[in-house]
Order: structure tokens, then sequence, then C-alpha cells
């Protein structure tokens, strides 16, 4: 089953129909629960052009995941991923932009894990949804950056993996495991003690 940080177990269909909520949320749709935290935030008006996750952590037991994510996508670079790249190594997937406040504060922190662990073969990729390559490249440059990101304006590689574990806000980043699937998710900002355990957790499998 899938655990939150709290221990307390959620069903499969519970976490997806809150992640899904919390996209909406995300995008503006409607239909979202009145009660989601995710969407009041959305409807504030603090003009702060995100939805902030909780920082909450859901982890997915071996027997309890998905079918392996399948996205295709096209880096800033200009080089053509897709999931054919992923089996045989834990691949971390951040959301963000470069006007998110949460995501400035976490990228030293991915930066550092992502160093920390491409010896053991783990891949990060930013998925960037909204800038242009230019401001995409500033944020790079101004965190010393040295993974690659998505350009993912067009919803491509979100809309892959939304129906299995919806990012509700961002920041989000997926761990997947060796097989594709999805391991766990940061739903905000992340704590970087936190990844490298679930990261290091995804390498031992």
């Amino acid at each position: 089953m899938a655990r939150s940080t709290q221990g307390t177990p959620l069903s499969r269909r519970n976490v997806l129909t809150a992640g899904g909520a919390a996209l909406a949320a995300l995008f503006g749709l409607s239909g979202c629960a009145q009660d989601d935290a995710l969407a009041k935030q959305a409807k504030a008006g603090d003009n702060k052009n995100y939805v902030a996750g909780d920082g909450s952590v859901t982890e997915f037991a071996v027997a309890d995941r998905k079918s392996p994510v399948e996205l295709q996508g096209t880096l800033f670079d200009g080089t053509a991923v897709t999931s054919a790249a992923f089996p045989g190594k834990v691949t971390v997937l951040n959301f963000w932009f470069a006007a998110c406040a949460p995501c400035r504060v976490e990228a030293p922190s991915l930066e550092a894990l992502h160093q920390e662990f491409k010896s053991q073969g783990v891949q990060f990729f930013g998925v960037n949804l909204r800038d242009e390559k230019a401001t995409a490249d500033a944020f790079d440059k101004t965190f010393n950056l040295t993974y690659p990101s998505f350009n993912d304006k067009d919803g491509a590689v979100l809309l892959a993996v939304s129906g299995l574990v919806p990012p509700g806000a961002v920041p989000t980043t997926l761990v997947l495991d060796k097989q594709g699937r999805v391991a766990s998710r940061v739903l905000g900002e992340i704590q970087k003690g936190t990844l490298k355990s679930l990261i290091a957790a995804a390498v031992a499998e």
C-alpha cells in the first residue's frame, strides 16, 4: 500500500483521486473538491501563480506500483528523450519553473543529490512547465544545475504521469524505480535528507 510520511495507509485509489484534484487546481480546472487545500490556494488570489505543496511524501510499495511511465519529450538543448531510457536506472523527475520560489530554494539540494548519485546510475531530469529556453538556462546558470530539463510547456510529460501519480503542485518530485515505475513522490519543496533516502531505497531494490 502507499504510505504517507505519517505512516497512515493510503489506498491507491485515494492517492490518485487526491492527486487528480490537485492537478486540476494547478491548471485552474473546475470540479475540484471544495475542501481541497491546494484548490483553496489556487483560488486565494495571492498572485504567486503556483500552488504550493505541503512537502508530503508518498511511497508506493513494489506490489502496488502501476505500469512503467511512458513519456516522450524534448530537452531545452533539443535532445529528444523517451522513457525507453529509464529501465535499469533510477530516475528522478522534478517539475518546476523559474518563478516558483520553492523551486529556487530546493535547486541546490537537487544538484547536490544529482552529483552524489550519478555514479550509481541515477539520472535526474527537470520538467519545466512554463519557461522559455533563455529563462530556464538562466535558472540553471544561477544554481549551477548540470542535469537537463524537458521543455514541457505543452504539458506532454506532465500528462504522461497524470494517470499514475499526478503532480498536484509545483514543485513536485517523482522517483522512478529501475523498471520506470513511480516509487515515491514529494509534493512541494523537497527536504534533501528525505529525497536522499527515497533515492537510496530505489537504488537498493
